[in-house]
């Protein structure tokens, strides 16, 4: 089943999607058999020989309710007239049963219990005593047809986009990884970056961000090449919890990395109106400096504890490695270039598949047989399966936020709290992605804001909604190393078995850039190349740049020596006075800082006392 779906995508791609509606029933359809045949009804049952009966019931009805929009497509939009028999309710209920079920079982239980509380504000609002949240109240009758019908619920823009674009893209990702290029991708950030200071981190902060183009997922790209940078940089003398830190701060960084970025930025393409081109596009600058953020942090952590480069002879060689090797990344060139001059996402993805099976035939150690391009189509389903199912739930909670007018309540809700001041309505914005992406998968976390919190920070205070959908985009995914539940932390913390929390925690602290360029970006949306000039430009970028330098250098102790309290409070304040852009308070900011770079200069560091006294 999932060689059949992927070639379902690859056949559709090329040759034409059909309907939207039918698109959509298809791409659910066939994930929904494969979840309730591939994942248990328990966690904890593990891996399991037979499948029970009632799970290939389950497969099979959860199929059958998706492929009804198919088989009885045109009975279906008369319905919307005349409207829904009992059979038609039952099928839209059973349908999202079988979602929630679905989602529950590959994603987890908070998205489907916020799915479930959404389906009960629907159905019951009109009993809410608060006049803020309350609505008419829906029958069922009306809910779950709308749910499962309409193009406003499960089969919504999420999935429409699912069902286009990111199902190819994740398989363009499998691809790549079985052509080897994960462990190029690791080689090649450590020939450039391994000499240098805390040069093993610094190569698993470049060997992520590369490896991040094709993945788009934090968690898997933590697990994936923290296998290889974790121990490698324990090796180095970084402390556990700052390897495994390392990792997940750089890893996240992955869903935001240009030209693959995560699945939400497909969908972020009907959200805001714009070519998947130019979402790639603006997103550069900021992803940029958050890798940046995180190199900078690790320099100053190495220089803290006067970690060394590795030796030239543990490091490849740069020119042999791009000599024999280098071919590797035509894929991705392929994708940015047909991006870029004008081609549709879903061609793009479609060539740089071609290319990169092409990649994989001039080494016999990469060229896959009949049997592995079968198990890579599979492969490829099964990445996609936790996608769908979150896609499709998150639709649930987009269609009753449409439904009851939830978002325009919303709205008002900050609005009233923020009182019409930006910074405060910006910082409830945050607080509210980051709590829901600690339950939630960042696609779906992007759905949910984009639908609710979005429309006012664009309409009451006239933001652009290119930097109020990416505010809304990041502080989902640095969900994934905030505490207490820090995802990608927790896995890096496993493989360098370090404390989690630790790790959470020093993963925020290297990966403070992304609190501060939401912000930065927000209020200079330059940075998001919204009418861009280029000494604005390139002012944006330096402030930004010195202002993340300083407030990093402020958290982890260390700027030219090792910080005293005082200058971290100096240095804290400098820095967060450059992400405005006010030419006066970023002056002083980097007056602030040349300052504490100066005074510092002149002292000896704590080495040079100990040589003293020896």
């Amino acid at each position: 089943m999932g060689v059949s779906l992927t070639c379902f995508h690859l056949y559709t791609a090329y040759f034409g999607t059909l309907p939207s509606q039918q698109q959509g029933a298809v791409h659910l359809g066939m994930a929904l058999g494969m979840i309730f045949i591939l994942f248990p009804a328990s966690p904890k049952a593990g891996y399991r020989q037979g499948v029970p009966w009632y799970d290939i019931v389950l497969a099979f009805t959860g199929t059958f309710a998706a492929y009804y929009k198919i088989l009885f497509y045109e009975e279906v939009l008369r319905a919307r007239i005349t409207g829904y028999s009992s059979f038609d309710l039952a099928i839209a209920a059973i349908g999202v049963l079988c979602v929630l079920e679905a989602t529950r079982r590959t994603v987890g239980m908070p998205i489907v219990i916020m799915a479930a509380l959404a389906i009960s504000y629907a159905l019951f609002g009109n009993l809410i005593p608060s006049p803020l949240l309350s609505h008419a109240g829906f029958s069922f009758d009306q809910v779950s047809p709308y749910l499962w019908f309409r193009e406003s619920g499960v089969f919504g823009t999420p999935l429409q986009i699912s069902a286009r674009f990111i199902f190819l893209f994740l398989f363009f990702g499998v691809v790549l990884m079985h052509t080897g290029v994960g462990r190029f991708f690791n080689d090649l950030a450590f020939a450039v970056t391994g000499r240098f200071t805390g040069g093993a981190g610094k190569a698993a902060v470049m060997a992520s961000s590369l490896q991040g183009m094709i993945s788009g997922s934090s968690i898997g790209n933590t697990v994936a090449s923290g296998s290889f940078t974790i121990p490698m940089m324990k090796n180095a003398r970084f402390k556990p919890e700052v390897a495994g830190a390392v990792e997940a701060s750089a890893s996240t960084g992955g869903q935001i990395m240009p030209p693959l970025m995560g699945a939400a930025a497909f969908i972020m393409v009907e959200y805001v109106g714009v070519s998947y081109r130019e979402i790639m596009f603006s997103a550069l600058i900021p992803a940029i400096l958050y890798f940046a953020s995180i190199f900078i942090g690790v320099h100053f952590e190495a220089k803290r504890h006067r970690i060394l480069g590795l030796p030239k002879d543990q490091l490849p060689s740069k020119r042999k490695l791009m000599l024999s090797k280098g071919y590797m990344l035509l894929p991705l060139l392929v994708i940015v270039t047909t991006i870029s001059i004008g081609f549709t996402a879903q061609r793009a993805a479609l060539l740089g598949i071609a290319c990169a099976f092409a990649v994989s035939l001039v080494r016999k150690e990469t060229r896959p047989s009949l049997l592995g391009i079968l198990d890579i189509f599979e492969k490829g389903a099964r990445v996609a399966l936790p996608v769908i199912a979150a896609v499709a739930c998150a639709g649930i909670i987009a269609g009753v936020v449409g439904m009851t007018g939830m978002g325009s309540k919303f709205a008002a809700g900050i609005i009233s709290l923020a009182d019409g001041v930006l910074i405060l309505a910006l910082l409830f914005t945050m607080v509210a992605c980051i709590v829901l992406g600690m339950g939630l998968p960042t696609t779906a976390n992007y759905v949910v804001t984009a639908t609710i919190a979005a429309p006012a920070l664009i309409n009451e205070f006239g933001l652009p909604p290119m930097a109020v959908h990416l505010f809304v985009f990041y502080f989902g995914i640095i969900a994934d190393i905030t505490p207490p539940v820090c995802l990608a932390a927790f896995a890096g913390a496993g493989i360098a078995r370090a404390n989690p929390m630790k790790t959470g925690f020093t993963a925020v602290k290297l990966a403070i850039g992304a609190f501060i360029i939401p912000y930065a970006f927000i209020y200079n949306p330059m940075l998001v190349l919204v009418d861009p000039t280029l000494p604005g430009l390139i002012s944006a970028l330096f402030f930004s740049l010195v202002g993340i330098m300083g407030v990093s250098s402020a958290l982890l102790g260390y700027f030219v020596r090792d910080s005293l309290f005082w200058e971290r409070l100096v240095l804290f304040v400098a820095g967060l006075a450059m992400v405005v852009p006010e030419l006066v308070t970023s002056s002083l900011g980097l007056l602030a800082m040349a300052i504490i770079g100066w005074l510092q200069s002149r002292r000896p560091n704590a080495f040079q006392e100990a040589q003293s006294l020896a």
